[in-house]
């Protein structure tokens, strides 16, 4: 029994230097090898990696060692998705320059990471706040706007009135500021946009290429996108010449309207109610609420009456016309015209002012209009519908369309829900967007010869509002065409800007003239593994889907999708801990008896609470870096890996790293113990084996087998169970002596634990290395291949099958995988328990399904 410890620390630190030192996992472009691109998404540089982030990256740490094992040129890069809003909130709390903050933040979490032991080409790091980072996207908006997909507009916009910033739809969650928590606001203002929506049916369409992402995200981005068949059509408004346009995805339901809506915004609600009392109180009100679906869906129902009425010639009556809180300007037409039976939204609001609700759809038959307590949304049959009685809602619809058409009041019209993305943002600490106004000559685009503009470094935030419009000189610049005193734009982009095409940018990082060679990006792009949250599903993935496309277009690259296949990992959630008066324990603060009861502060009680995501406000976030201090690197990996499956979530619990700490030295004292029965050179394959070496080369061989199809097909968990299941047949030291005695054992003892290294290599890199060193390798486990399984060791000499008489098993055969039915026959009917289950029983039938069973029937 070996009594050598292992010294995790010492060794750990040890490996990570020598992969350092030569390079291993620098990489170039290599024509004669295939490549393969894993890319996790990269992190904010908050100063601290969290748990979530030692998922994350060991998760695409396992693939990039196995691709590369496999033969693969694989590029797995990192870098810094380093600007935003947290940087310019430190220099506001402790008085410190964003730019210092964050790149203090990047040393200290680049050394977090790099002790994970992660097989990263640190050589193509990047960081978003770099100017020669930026510089390039700066050039790619100038791009877009000279190709139309770049534009500026005055619009409603989401505000923050924390953060001081506009915020896109998918930033405003439940109504909320997606960082502060802050409520939403409505506000006009002049904002640049990209035309995602030009893409909107290559976006919804290329999703069912992407047969490697998760379906529940392509559900999501198809949501998001929202592409819809309705009819546009005109209202006239009783006793005027004004007409009112409207969209509808719901022509069949028209005979059922009881009011038309307007946005608070549109131009004719201001025309319309400009005189009656109370309406601009009314549009304060609306603006109160932010612009997105989640803001306008919780918020009450509010609607102002114009005093007018409205009618179409298909309906033949009239409506009121509302101007209503929860309709936008910018969705559709900026009205609509409301069917309380039918829509929730509508029905909250006709029972609120007393409108009429009137069933036009009725779900059994033409005659039985159901009594309605809420809208009915289900499939049915028209009625109360003129001409449309007894119709499908399809054939309704096609209906109503073909008569607007034929009297040309309206048309069929295709609509998205997907908006352009507005990105402008006012904040300091982002990207500059590249335009001067100026008087004369209006936006003029910054010339290319003199980007990057770069932020100012002498900012102060002393006052609210955006720090660049603030700045006493920075603004201050002359016309680019002109030569007339100019200002330059004092927004920046929105972050989402820089990581929707940071992809591309690792495979030519240091590139000065473009963002990156065509060649480069025709070489390592799509990234064949992206590896993130699925929170970002119509986020930050949706735009790297536009900006692909777009660059495509603006010539940059050749590809048209940024990810092939995609995983979404689940959280990490740890239990959590209050006191007596319910406020909540750090993990640390907590000891447990020796009759398991949990405590505080000298023997006080603790509340358990349930297993949540790792939250600074509950108390129950752990800290990787005592984690990988304590325990080691490869410990934090195993455990990390191995206790769920990677898309579920993920609890941490201090017994399940204590675990797979254990786990680490049991396999470190079992290999050493077991280098003194094992020859120190490879040697010539044996002509013959043993028959109890030969059943432990076939478990080391369909291990191989088996933990490849894992890692290929995420299952991590299922690959580590593999890995202990093979060290658990050669666990114990005195088996040693007994293989080395057996015809081939001393040989095959040692190709087994050298396929166990090499299997356990991409979950724990440090402990596999020094193994490997152990039996006496010169070369670098991160250098050697993969092991290949010999198919002859896959195939079973004998299967174990069940017999059955009469439906109850009765006995168990060895058969050969391929043995006849005579045979099986013979040797079924032979079994001493066969027998006594048919003593005086005639064999009526006899089934056998080879490999799985046999069912012998007997009356």
């Amino acid at each position: 029994m070996s009594t050598e410890k292992y010294n995790i620390r010492e060794s750990e630190a040890k490996w990570r230097k020598i992969w350092e030192e030569q390079a291993c996992f620098t990489t170039t472009e290599d024509p004669e090898k295939p490549k393969y691109y894993v890319l996790e998404m990269f992190p904010y540089p908050s100063g601290r990696i969290h748990v979530g982030h030692v998922r994350n990256y060991a998760l695409g740490d396992v693939v990039a060692r196995y691709r590369a094992a496999r033969g693969y040129n694989v590029i797995h890069p990192m870098g810094w998705d380093a600007f935003g809003l947290p940087a310019e909130n430190a220099a506001i709390e402790r008085g410190e320059h964003p730019a210092k903050w964050t790149y203090a933040n990047i040393k200290s979490m680049r050394g977090q990471l790099k002790s994970m032991g992660l097989s990263i080409d640190w050589s193509r790091e990047i960081a978003t706040c770099h100017p020669q980072y930026y510089k390039h996207e700066q050039k790619m908006f100038l791009d877009f706007l000279k190709k139309g997909i770049a534009y500026r507009k005055e619009s409603l916009v989401n505000w923050d009135p924390v953060e001081n910033t506009v915020l896109a739809n998918e930033q405003v969650v439940d109504g909320r500021g997606w960082r502060s928590g802050a409520p939403v606001e409505r506000r006009r203002l002049n904002q640049w946009f990209l035309k995602i929506t030009d893409y909107a049916d290559e976006l919804r369409d290329d999703l069912q290429k992407l047969d490697r992402w998760p379906e529940k995200v392509r559900i999501m981005q198809e949501n998001w996108i929202g592409k819809s068949r309705g009819l546009q059509f005109k209202w006239d408004i009783t006793g005027t010449n004004e007409k009112i346009e409207v969209f509808t995805t719901r022509p069949d339901t028209l005979f059922g309207a009881s009011f038309l809506a307007l946005a608070p915004d549109h131009p004719l609600a201001q025309s319309l109610c400009k005189a009656r009392p109370g309406f601009d109180k009314f549009v304060q009100t609306c603006q109160s609420v932010g612009t997105s679906e989640e803001a306008i869906a919780q918020a009450e129902k509010l609607g102002f009456d114009t005093g007018h009425t409205a009618t179409h010639p298909l309906l033949g009556r009239e409506v009121p016309i509302y101007v209503a809180n929860f309709i936008l300007m910018d969705y559709g037409t900026g009205a609509v015209f409301g069917v309380p039976a039918h829509d929730q939204r509508d029905f909250d609001f006709a029972k609120k002012y007393n409108l009429p609700v009137l069933p036009v759809i009725a779900p059994d038959s033409p005659d039985a209009p159901p009594e309605l307590t809420q809208a009915y949304t289900g499939e049915g049959m028209l009625v109360n519908s003129q001409c449309l009685n007894g119709l499908t809602i399809e054939a309704a619809k096609e209906a109503v369309i073909a008569k607007c058409e034929a009297d040309q009041s309206g048309f069929g019209a295709t609509q998205f829900r997907l908006r352009d993305w507005g990105i402008s943002r006012q904040r300091y600490w982002g990207c500059p967007i590249p335009i001067i106004y100026c008087e004369t000559c209006g936006p003029v685009p910054v010339p290319e010869s003199q980007l990057p503009v770069t932020l100012p470094e002498d900012v102060t935030f002393d006052k609210t509002g955006n720090p660049l419009a603030n700045h006493p000189t920075w603004k201050n610049t002359d016309c680019p065409v002109c030569s007339k005193p100019a200002q330059r734009e004092t927004d920046t982009f929105d972050t989402f800007f820089e990581s929707s095409w940071y992809q591309f940018r690792y495979c030519d990082p240091r590139n000065d003239s473009l963002p990156v060679a065509k060649d480069k990006a025709a070489y390592w792009m799509p990234v064949e593994q992206y590896i993130g949250g699925v929170e970002h599903a119509v986020l930050h993935l949706l735009y790297a889907r536009f900006f692909t496309k777009a660059l495509r277009d603006c010539g940059y690259v050749d590809c048209s999708e940024p990810f092939a296949g995609l995983f979404t990992q689940g959280m990490v959630t740890h239990e959590t801990y209050q006191n007596a008066e319910g406020k909540w324990l750090f993990p640390s603060e907590i000891l447990k008896g020796e009759d398991g009861k949990f405590t505080y502060d000298g023997g006080k009680p603790v509340k358990i609470g349930p297993s949540i995501k790792m939250s600074k406000s509950k108390k129950n976030v752990v800290d990787p870096e005592d984690i990988l201090a304590t325990y080691g690197a490869d410990a934090a990996r195993l455990f990390i890996l191995s206790d769920s499956p990677p898309e579920r979530d993920l609890e941490w619990t201090e017994s399940g790293i204590e675990g797979a700490w254990r786990y680490v030295n049991r396999l470190h004292r079992m290999i050493m113990d077991y280098r003194q029965h094992i020859p120190a050179n490879d040697g010539a394959k044996p002509a013959h084996f043993d028959a109890e070496i030969l059943k432990l080369r076939q478990s080391a061989h369909k291990a191989i087998e088996n933990v490849s199809a894992d890692i290929e097909a995420f299952a991590m968990n299922k690959a580590v169970a593999r890995i202990r299941e093979l060290s658990n047949k050669i666990a114990k030291p005195e088996q040693a002596a007994d293989y080395a005695l057996l015809d081939g054992g001393d040989w095959a003892l040692k190709e087994t634990l050298e396929i166990l290294i090499k299997l356990m290599n991409p979950m724990m890199p440090h402990l596999a290395e020094e193994l490997w060193s152990a039996l006496g390798h010169n070369s670098l486990l991160a250098k050697e291949p993969w092991p290949v399984a010999d198919p002859a060791l896959l195939v079973e000499e004998s299967i174990t099958i069940g017999v059955q008489v009469n439906g109850k098993v009765r006995a168990s055969l060895s058969l050969p995988p391929d043995a006849a039915e005579d045979e099986a026959r013979s040797r079924a009917l032979a079994q001493e328990n066969v027998i006594k289950a048919m003593n005086g029983l005639t064999l009526r039938k006899f089934i056998y399904v080879p490999g799985k069973i046999i069912n012998i029937v007997a009356g």
